[in-house]
C-alpha cells in the first residue's frame, strides 16, 4: 500500500520531465516484459535449487513472482525506457 503512492508521483515526475505524450510504447512494454522474465526465471531457479522446496510449493512461488513481478517490473522499466529515449538533461532529479 505504501508503495503506490511512490509510483504515482515517480511517474509524473517522469511524464513532465520527458515531455512525452504517453507513458510507454511498444518497445517499452517489450522490453519490459521480457526483462521480468529473465530475472523472474533466475529467481525462480534459485529458490528451487538452492532452498529445496517441493513441487506444489515450487509452483505457488512462482505464480506469486510472476504475477507481482510484471506490473512492477513494467512500471519500472517503463520509466527508464521513457527518460532515456527523452531529450533530458541528466540532472539530480533524474538521478535521484
Amino acid at each position: 500500500v505504501l508503495i503506490l503512492p511512490g509510483f504515482g508521483i515517480i511517474s509524473h515526475i517522469c511524464l513532465s520531465i520527458s515531455m512525452c505524450p504517453d507513458a510507454f510504447g511498444f518497445y517499452g512494454l517489450l522490453f519490459a516484459m521480457f526483462s521480468i522474465v529473465c530475472l523472474g526465471s533466475s529467481v525462480w531457479g534459485h529458490h528451487m535449487f538452492t532452498v529445496g522446496l517441493d513441487v506444489k510449493t515450487a509452483v505457488f512461488f512462482s505464480s506469486v513472482t510472476m504475477i507481482i513481478g510484471v506490473p512492477t517490473g513494467i512500471k519500472v522499466f517503463t520509466w527508464l525506457y521513457m527518460l532515456l529515449n527523452s531529450r533530458v538533461n541528466k540532472s539530480d532529479p533524474i538521478l535521484w
